[in-house]
């Protein structure tokens, strides 16, 4: 099996007695993350990521994680624990660190970001790098992935960020993300600033082949990558790691006042559309939802410049119905009633009380082409609280999918009464999401 497949059989496993893993959330043959909790709060999510040692290497590996667990930023992802652990026989080291909602790689499979996006996707970023860089670090893996929203914030990764004095001959350039002169070792700011130019282009074409033909002989981007974006991902990925712009440089051509080409070159990539009642709303939402849920942008956007509303249906009009971060309360709906079989007391049947529709901004229902399903299996007590809610059908969009799953956990119920007994009762909660909105469809189901 390979390395990610043996990693999946972990889940369920508790490490150094306080850490279980729940749930699978990714990984590769350089590492595997789970969903885990932070110790003492059960209820406050955390992700612990478990990396291979390298022969001999263990303790640099530590210490550079510890150094990084010292950093503090608000667009930085914050480290809470590192250490090392025995599984399957073989030691790894892990790190827990806060969960994020989302990513800018689970974005852009869809759609490039507009400007607009990009806008505002920037500035966390090159905080974040300005921070590392003042402070000694260099990131190392800037890239969409590791462009993460968690809560109301855009923020990098942390847990590979290193310092320049750590040159490792050992390192290898592992994709176009990595410049030039990472396969000889050599890890500065400067090769920061080429990966934020091949993010750059990314988020705003899907094409990263195209940073690839930065060249003295070929250094001409697309036209299609509006000013001030051309320039500077043309001055991030010059070849020569001492002629790249610096992250002052590209903070100050952000800024309308200093900007080389006129602000109005920038296409304006916004567009109005009514709020949707969320918990969520005015946060910002990520470039990209990008970055959405990224890079919510992701997150940082997703949860906030749109939180766009989305129109709903239901297939129950009596239910009362809210997104996330409505403030009513919803009026109790009276449950069906089915006749009682001669000699019986009557019995109920359930009904919805109160029901939450997933947050999706616009943006992101905008990446929607046909219809995408997700069934969720909710399970009821008998005070028509949720329980537990599994997927029945994922369907392809996993985005829209956590999304739904989040919200079903939310719903409140009517429970059904036998011999005038409250009972705990399943539901299966069907949702379509297209272009045009949202709609769910709730359903009791048997035992």
């Amino acid at each position: 099996m390979s390395k990610p497949e043996i990693w999946k059989t972990w889940a369920g496993r508790v490490v150094e007695g306080k850490f279980p893993l729940r749930q699978w959330l990714g990984g590769s043959d350089h590492s595997a993350v789970f969903l885990t909790e932070t110790p003492g709060q059960p209820t406050q999510n955390a992700a612990i990521k478990f990396i291979p040692v390298e022969n001999g290497h263990a303790e640099d590996q530590l210490s550079r994680l510890r150094a990084a667990s010292r950093l503090s930023h608000r667009h930085l992802i914050r480290i809470l624990e590192t250490g090392s652990t025995r599984m399957d026989g073989g030691t790894v080291l892990y790190v827990v660190m806060e969960c994020a909602d989302d990513d800018l790689s689970q974005i852009l499979p869809e759609r490039a970001l507009q400007p607009g996006e990009v806008a505002d996707l920037l500035p966390p970023v090159l905080d974040a790098l300005l921070y590392l860089h003042k402070n000694g670090f260099v990131h190392g893996r800037v890239k969409p992935s590791n462009v993460l929203a968690a809560g109301d914030q855009l923020k990098l990764s942390s847990d590979q960020v290193s310092l320049p004095a750590d040159q490792d001959g050992r390192r290898r350039r592992r994709d176009v993300y990595d410049a030039p002169e990472t396969a000889a070792g050599i890890i500065s700011p400067a090769g920061d600033v080429w990966s934020m130019g091949v993010t750059l282009v990314a988020a705003l074409t899907r094409d990263v082949t195209l940073a690839e033909a930065a060249s003295p002989e070929n250094r001409d981007l697309p036209e299609s990558i509006p000013e001030p974006f051309r320039d500077i991902a043309r001055d991030c990925l010059r070849l020569d790691p001492k002629r790249r712009g610096s992250l002052k440089d590209i903070q100050a051509r952000l800024q309308p006042a200093a900007r080389s080409v006129p602000a109005a070159s920038v296409p304006a990539a916004r567009t109005t559309i009514s709020p949707t009642p969320s918990k969520n709303h005015g946060k910002l939402i990520a470039a990209a939802i990008a970055v959405l849920a990224v890079i919510g942008i992701l997150f940082a956007f997703l949860h906030s410049r749109s939180n766009q509303s989305s129109q709903t249906s239901n297939s129950n009009p009596s239910v009362a119905q809210s997104a996330p971060s409505a403030q009513s309360t919803p009026a109790p709906v009276q449950p069906h009633t089915t006749a009682p079989t001669a000699g019986q007391p009557p019995a109920m049947n359930g009904a919805v009380v109160h029901q939450v529709l997933p947050d999706i901004p616009k943006s992101a229902m905008n990446t929607i082409s046909g219809t995408i399903k997700v069934a969720v299996r909710v399970q009821v007590d008998s005070s028509g609280k949720v329980t537990s809610a599994t997927y029945k059908m994922a369907g392809h969009g996993q985005y829209f999918a956590s999304h739904a799953l989040k919200a079903s956990e939310q719903w409140e119920f009517a429970a059904p009464r036998r011999d005038g007994q409250p009972q705990p009762s399943i539901w299966l909660l069907q949702f379509r999401f297209k272009r045009s909105g949202m709609e769910v469809s709730p359903q009791q189901v048997k035992h």
